[in-house]
């Protein structure tokens, strides 16, 4: 009994240090890319949980603006997210995509969110947002 519970133990001390270091932190991978037909992509995203990528409008201060599309996501990582854009954005123009929480809302698989709400509100590991800065072409 005392060597398969050490066996055990063992098995499953193994799985949490694979676990642990194969863990991905939360990240948004994108280019500046043309946006011309409507749609903003990042050819990676990795999230906590299941969630949103959001596109914000932004400048050159990096403050997020309004939400000019957004696309869900699923926990761990999603590879060619796109998100449809709700409004018209120009060659040069800025755009912060950024990863959101589902929690929050009071429905699930539902975008919530607007500027300063806490509903399906930006995730913030370390106090930091997760984030990329492209621009449109």
């Amino acid at each position: 009994m005392k060597i398969a519970v050490t066996a055990l133990a063992l098995t499953m001390a193994a799985g949490a240090a694979f676990a642990a270091s194969h863990a991905m932190a939360p990240m948004v991978e994108a280019a500046d890319q043309d946006v011309s037909n409507g749609i903003v992509s990042a050819s990676k995203v990795v999230a906590g949980e299941n969630g949103w990528m959001v596109v914000h409008r932004t400048d050159a201060e990096g403050k997020p603006g309004p939400v000019v599309g957004y696309a869900p996501l699923r926990m761990g990582e999603n590879v060619d997210v796109a998100a449809i854009l709700t409004e018209e954005v120009k060659p040069g123009e800025m755009l912060m995509l950024m990863v959101h929480s589902e929690a929050g809302g009071m429905k699930t698989g539902a975008f919530e969110y607007t500027l300063g709400a806490k509903e399906d509100g930006p995730i913030k590991p370390d106090g930091k947002l997760v984030m990329q800065t492209i621009t449109a072409k």
